[in-house]
């Protein structure tokens, strides 16, 4: 089979094409064909060395979706069906392996390309907004990286679940109009963008900041939280450590919270097998948007992970296979 490998960590010339073994299952494990997979930052800083160990030759990608090729005896899954899953060594091949406990059932009813765009950003913004910090009618809500492929899924479910402020933060104002469409009221850069929180807001603050960036994004976004408001810091795309003092906290009844999809699948991975079909149902309604910035072939990762690097896309990445 064809697969993409690293033998290093550095830029992306490290990622190569190359005929590999076709992966065996063991028991609770299920063997994908893959239709698509998809670039994630995650994906660059594992490429980077920032958060893999160093095991090579290594296959990165997080999520796919294809067709299942072979499961055990007693499975719940069966030659054919159709599904979306996290595998266990990386995604960048034509055949996956995963445990059965991150493969998801696609419904017939769902459209196959659509979902295929989902595992990762899909999942992960249901359960920041669901669950980690529930939204509610009269919240005022900034997402950061507003038009990346989270960012584009938190500004939809903050309007779905009725969020009477919607403000998205962006690297450049070129990037606003799909924010815009997507259901914001206001749409920033990142200069000063605190200030103008805090100016919508009539300086009473956000009451949920989604924070995938880190450093001094964390640092500022403190200057526009509301009294008992709660920060959720789910990622660090800037590779920088954001400071945050205790004073900054319990005397304004303020809280940040952590969270991590990987972290989620590896230690309670029952956690998303309980909101993929609410997840599925939103899926099915039209309205409901999965912006695709580019679809690339496995043979172009390399490019495919320098347009995530330059930032300059707006929605998800795919690979078609």
């Amino acid at each position: 089979m064809k697969a993409v490998i690293i033998n290093e960590f550095g830029t992306a010339d490290v990622l190569t094409y190359v005929d590999c073994p076709k992966p065996t299952i063991a028991e609770g494990e299920v063997l994908i064909r893959t239709s698509y997979t998809s670039v994630n930052f995650a994906d660059i800083k594992n490429r980077t060395g920032g958060k893999a160990k160093g095991i090579f030759p290594m296959t990165l990608g997080l999520d796919m979706a294809g067709v299942i090729e072979e499961a055990g005896e007693g499975s719940l899954f069966q030659k054919g069906d159709r599904v979306i899953a996290f595998p266990k060594s990386g995604a960048y091949a034509e055949y996956v392996v995963a445990s059965e406990s991150l493969v998801f059932k696609v419904p017939e009813d769902v459209s196959f390309e659509k979902v295929a765009a989902a595992p990762t950003v899909a999942f992960l913004s249901y359960l920041l907004t669901h669950q980690i910090a529930p939204i509610q009618t009269d919240d005022c809500v900034v997402i950061h990286a507003a038009s990346g492929g989270v960012g584009t899924m938190l500004v939809q479910m903050a309007k779905r679940l009725g969020a009477k402020c919607i403000i998205g933060v962006v690297s450049k104002q070129e990037k606003a109009d799909i924010v815009y469409q997507l259901g914001a009221h206001h749409v920033l850069t990142y200069e000063k963008f605190s200030e103008q929180v805090n100016t919508y807001t009539n300086h009473q603050g956000a009451t949920i900041i989604f924070d995938s960036i880190a450093g001094h994004v964390t640092e500022e976004s403190l200057k526009c939280l509301a009294p008992y408001g709660t920060l959720v810091q789910f990622g660090n795309s800037s590779g920088q450590a954001g400071m945050i003092k205790t004073s900054d906290l319990h005397s304004s009844c303020r809280n940040v919270k952590g969270f991590s999809l990987g972290t989620t699948r590896a230690l309670k991975p029952a956690i998303l097998q309980e909101v993929a079909q609410p997840l599925f149902e939103m899926l099915k309604d039209d309205s409901f948007q999965i912006p695709i910035a580019q679809i690339f072939a496995l043979s172009e990762i390399q490019e495919a992970h320098r347009l995530m690097e330059s930032r300059q896309h707006q929605g998800k990445i795919l690979i078609r296979l």
